[in-house]
């Protein structure tokens, strides 16, 4: 029975694991308790496996995904807190959640400094003034569904893929929205341009930008997968093309102005990731050291802005152009972090603390074994993108790091745009296919996006045999 639960675990919840090898050093390795068997181990999995149904039925509870991980990770640190000091070991137990911790506080810092310049373009009018251009162009509705997968293909690698799904999909819905069958395959083209167009940046998902932090993948090389991402996009894209209605829209006059310094915000956001890489790149520094430098460079300009807000104003007694100076209030740095996805961070902390206990326990030999060893990277790969369809790909790409196993870096490529790209199969399978389910209620529905899994399937096979031929030479290389 206890082999099975090991087993069920392995398979359905490859998070369960957490490297300590590096934390404790030779001596830690060999005092470490196994206790994977055990009644300990089992509550813990429990623990986790409740926490993860609240998050699943978050839709239908509305109780913040954050909440239950939270909770979960405390009390999983507790039981191994308590266990390690009966053993005499608590300064064992410590290190490793310290390990955690420091894990976590750099994707968090990175993520943070990342939000917070997505937030202040957005309250500068930048996402805004690009939809009402697209809108008043007037396109067709096949003409508008390869545009706004398009750009979301090529947005998404620098802003994250909820925000740009978000803005496509305000633009589907201001043009077509009486139109649900237009709607419906416009928002799955969304979530699937959005989702492929992250798997081939370091900044494009949380995924690609832990495999990046961890060191496995150097900056460059993740540009590799781009011709599989394009693969990925533009075969279900295709075939989805034909179930477009034909018809053209009534445009609109609608004109929405970028306010006072939103170009210079853009560009000091582009140096902000040339400093990250930099810093990374040839300084040995973690990228979330640059990030932050670039947190410095918004603050100042932030300063500029707020200390000449009433002498723009003075220039002029016109409304228009004073909308246009930001006449509301001050600009304010401070409000753009408050604004960041702090419940996503939040539960970040959880996921993170969870797979970390999980794996302290002595459940990473035993995933590893499994997944790698067993069934062999190539399978154990593919098998992670179909999982994170149905768990979030947070938990199921820090287990893959955190196992650590013995990879070229055409697998670690592989892995990488799997679990990006995987979320697409479902539209709760990514943080943009939810968000876009609240957006476009009643249109875009989980129904509505399953009907073409088969199609988005295609596309994921598609993509990964691309990789497989066109990066083969990733395949004889060791990562880092």
């Amino acid at each position: 029975m206890s082999r099975l639960l090991i087993l069920l675990a392995s398979v359905l919840l490859p998070g369960l694991a957490l490297a300590s090898g590096a934390e404790g050093g030779a001596a830690a390795e060999h005092t470490r308790l196994d206790l994977t068997d055990s009644a300990i181990g089992f509550t813990a999995i429990a623990i986790f496996v409740l926490a993860y149904l609240l998050v699943v039925g978050e839709e239908f509870i509305h109780l913040r995904k954050s909440k239950p991980v939270i909770i979960g990770a405390g009390l999983i640190w507790a039981i191994i807190g308590w266990v390690y000091t009966r053993h005499g070991m608590p300064e064992l137990a410590g290190h490793a959640v310290r390990h955690n911790l420091l894990e976590y506080s750099e994707l968090m810092l990175f993520l943070l400094v990342a939000m917070t310049y997505i937030n202040t373009m957005e309250e500068r009018r930048v996402f805004d003034a690009l939809r009402a251009w697209l809108i008043r162009k007037g396109f067709g509705f096949r003409q508008l569904f390869w545009l706004t997968g398009i750009l979301a293909f090529f947005i998404s690698p620098i802003a994250d893929n909820l925000t740009t799904a978000l803005l496509m999909c305000a633009v589907v819905l201001a043009v077509g929205g009486d139109n649900s069958r237009f709607v419906t395959i416009a928002c799955v083209n969304i979530v699937v341009g959005a989702n492929a167009g992250g798997a081939f940046s370091p900044f494009g998902d949380i995924t690609t930008l832990m495999v990046w932090q961890k060191g496995v993948v150097e900056f460059w090389t993740f540009f590799a997968l781009f011709v599989p991402s394009v693969v990925n996009f533009v075969v279900p894209a295709a075939i989805m093309h034909f179930a477009v209605p034909n018809e053209q829209p009534a445009a609109s006059n609608e004109s929405v102005a970028m306010l006072r310094g939103a170009r210079r915000i853009i560009a000091l956001f582009l140096l902000t990731i040339a400093t990250a890489v930099s810093f990374h790149n040839f300084l040995g520094l973690p990228p979330v050291i640059g990030m932050l430098t670039g947190l410095g460079y918004l603050q100042f300009f932030g300063f500029y802005l707020k200390k000449t807000h009433y002498k723009c104003l003075a220039r002029t007694d016109n409304p228009e152009h004073n909308d246009q100076m930001g006449s509301v209030v001050p600009f304010d740095i401070f409000s753009k972090v408050a604004r960041a996805e702090w419940d996503t961070l939040l539960f970040f902390y959880g996921v993170v603390l969870c797979v970390g206990g999980l794996g302290f326990l002595g459940y990473l030999a035993l995933a590893s074994e499994l997944m790698y060893t067993q069934w062999g990277a190539t399978s154990a790969n593919i098998t992670v993108g179909v999982l994170s369809a149905i768990v979030d790909n947070i938990p199921v790409m820090f287990a893959v790091l955190t196992m650590n196993p013995d990879m070229s870096t055409g697998q670690w490529l592989l892995v990488t745009m799997t679990a990006g790209v995987g979320g697409s199969l479902l539209s709760i399978g990514s943080a943009a296919g939810v968000a876009l389910m609240g957006q476009a209620r009643g249109k875009y529905t989980f129904f509505g996006h399953l009907k073409w899994t088969p199609v988005i399937a295609l596309g994921y096979v598609a993509s990964i045999a691309m990789h497989m031929w066109f990066n083969a030479g990733y395949f004889d290389v060791l990562p880092g």
